[in-house]
């Protein structure tokens, strides 16, 4: 396996550890100079590319790998490294040496449901400016795979969280909040489980999409609740959905409520998850004592989980 990953965030970076040993290459990008020259100290040939412009290494790197796994998102003017290498990855598509890709999306592009069940195999339904941009960038890597019958695996990742990026880290913060709607839900995935499923699609050269998600759908407040359990705190007070302030992403993301199967990680791919659900996953970043993470871990979370600088 010669691997190439598209952008080394916090998902791909704690896939690459399941990859990395049974890969004899391995380049990553990421958007920071600062970065890459880390990551290059640390033993990896990392491209630093933000999308602005056309980038040598980056095309040489596509041309040499056999498996690709794209973690960045899209934005108004589409994928980051299909706006000026897309005919980069044609070419390897035609020349026969790649022969997988995935592809980091989101349950998001289901849209809402009111609570009812989406599978793998339910069409998108985006209701936002930014699930839009996701199906548009599904699809162009779709159809790039397709062209050369490459695999090309949509892998929809539910609620991400992981070591510096759960309920405890809040909950240290004093941020943790137990907003309350009735009949919402969510599903979340533990990074760990993400990393196995993505090592077993790229075995299996798998393609179409598959949801990364656990297997049991739950009201957002009660993972909060369980951790400070946990923790051996109290969990934060209850705030009715229509009194919390919330950021119009945040609102956004409250807007849909959906239930989402998991039927191809465990039928296709075989998969059992660490971690079936949050109870599984905060009880083993607790016991563990990961569940603040390391530096990296804090750097590439999202900025509610940057509040607390170790354990």
């Amino acid at each position: 396996m010669r691997l190439l990953i598209l952008g080394l965030g916090y998902s791909a970076r704690h896939s690459l550890a399941g990859l990395a040993d049974e890969a004899t290459s391995i380049a990553v990008t990421t958007r920071s100079a600062a970065k890459a020259a880390r990551l290059v100290a640390q033993g990896l040939d990392a491209i630093a590319y933000d999308g602005t412009a056309p980038s040598p290494a980056l095309a040489a790197a596509i041309g040499t790998a056999s498996h690709i796994l794209v973690s960045a998102g899209p934005d108004r003017d589409g994928d980051p490294f299909l706006r000026h290498h897309a005919g980069d990855v044609a070419r390897a598509v035609a020349g026969g040496g790649l022969a997988w890709i995935g592809y980091y999306s989101t349950v998001g592009v289901y849209g809402d449901t009111g609570g009812d069940w989406v599978d793998d195999l339910t069409p998108p339904n985006p209701a936002s400016e930014r699930t839009r941009w996701r199906v548009a960038a599904e699809t162009a890597w779709s159809d790039l795979g397709a062209a050369g019958n490459v695999p090309v695996a949509l892998l929809r990742l539910a609620g991400i969280y992981g070591p510096g990026r759960n309920a405890f880290v809040n909950l240290a913060a004093g941020t943790a909040r137990r907003v309350i709607r009735p009949g919402q839900v969510f599903n979340r995935i533990h990074v760990d489980d993400i990393a196995t499923v993505t090592a077993a699609a790229a075995r299996a050269r798998l393609g179409g999409p598959i949801n990364v998600a656990d297997d049991e759908p739950a009201p957002p407040q009660d993972p909060i609740a369980y951790a400070a359990g946990l923790m051996g705190v109290e969990p934060p007070p209850e705030v009715p959905f229509e009194a919390a302030d919330m950021t119009p992403m945040a609102a956004t993301f409250w807007g849909e409520n959906k239930r989402v199967g998991n039927r191809r990680l465990h039928a296709d791919l075989g998969v059992p998850l660490a971690h079936p659900t949050y109870r599984e996953g905060l009880t083993a970043l607790w016991q563990s004592g990961r569940w603040a993470g390391g530096d990296e871990d804090r750097e590439e979370a999202s900025p509610r989980f940057r509040r607390i600088a170790g354990p």
